[in-house]
């Protein structure tokens, strides 16, 4: 049962413990469940409605313990379980996405989303988890450049970011991106980037709405469930927008201006800042500088970092 005086992250996912909505409600709309990272929410966003009730939960992320009974009451009840791939006992927790299908009721569909990632418009951009706390992101934004990695690594500090570069790189993250759809079964996404556009991605992991209202269509398909466009009224995952570089504008012959800053939460901020603040925290964090050395090889020798 929820705390009489729920704390702000409970009355924000009020539904899903119990607060309001739907327990109480009348509706016969089966209730679908979208679990994942932040890309889920914005999934279920443009799922809901059109003879749909969805569920807006934590992230994967960011369960513990304590949500487990609610989690289950909802698995209960769920008509659909959409999900991303989720390792078995991700944090500790049985939230596997094979353990969720596992706890569903009978005859559940369970149709699975990749994590979408594209490279393509940000192709000196990274994600690097240090070894020894994953968790830790560097600050201002939580996206490695590689320049900015080579240069702490003490690499060239001068990258071969031109078109020919940029498009060996969107094809080699649209190669990992179709084998994770291959391999664990997904709903295909990785056809959308063929003709790549700022709209699709403000970051690299940070699809923007025009992907989103197509994996929805392709969730509804895929389920046999009857079309509905949702229209959210705003731009999902807007909060960080990486810089936009010419080396990508010309590559995909783009008729847009270079915008060589960041925007977090509307704020511009400068490149210089975010290198200055990401080499001290370098620093502070010598493995994840070789954590993403490791990881990130293919990307640092086609911009002949390394």
């Amino acid at each position: 049962m929820a705390a009489a005086h729920p704390d702000p992250r409970t009355r924000h996912f009020g539904n899903f413990y119990g607060l309001e909505g739907l327990d109480g409600d009348e509706s016969t709309d089966p209730v679908v469940l979208v679990v994942g990272n932040c890309q889920a929410e914005s999934l279920r966003l443009m799922l809901d409605g059109g003879g749909l009730r969805t569920v807006r939960m934590p992230p994967v992320h960011e369960l513990v313990a304590a949500d487990l009974p609610h989690l289950d009451r909802w698995l209960a009840r769920a008509a659909l379980l959409v999900t991303q791939p989720i390792r078995d006992d991700y944090h500790g927790l049985p939230i596997g996405s094979a353990q969720l299908t596992e706890r569903l009721g009978r005859g559940t569909p369970v149709l699975r989303v990749p994590v979408i990632r594209f490279a393509g418009l940000y192709p000196a951009h990274a994600i690097v988890r240090s070894p020894a706390d994953p968790s830790l992101v560097p600050p201002v934004v939580a996206y490695h450049d590689l320049r900015v990695l080579a240069e702490a690594a003490g690499l060239r500090s001068r990258a071969r970011l031109d078109p020919p570069a940029v498009r060996a790189i969107a094809e080699h993250s649209l190669e990992q991106l179709r084998s994770r759809e291959d391999r664990h079964g997904t709903v295909v996404v990785s056809d959308l980037f063929a003709t790549p556009s700022f709209a699709q991605m403000r970051t690299l992991n940070h699809p923007g709405n025009p992907i989103w209202t197509a994996l929805a269509a392709r969730v509804r398909a895929a389920s046999g469930l009857p079309a509905h466009t949702v229209d959210p009224g705003r731009p999902l995952l807007d909060a960080v927008h990486a810089p936009r570089e010419a080396a990508v504008i010309d590559a995909w012959g783009f008729d847009e201006p270079e915008r060589p800053h960041w925007i977090v939460d509307g704020h511009v901020v400068e490149t210089g800042a975010v290198r200055e603040a990401h080499l001290d925290w370098y620093a502070r964090h010598p493995d994840a500088v070789r954590a993403g050395l490791t990881r990130h090889a293919h990307a640092l020798t086609v911009l002949s970092l390394v």
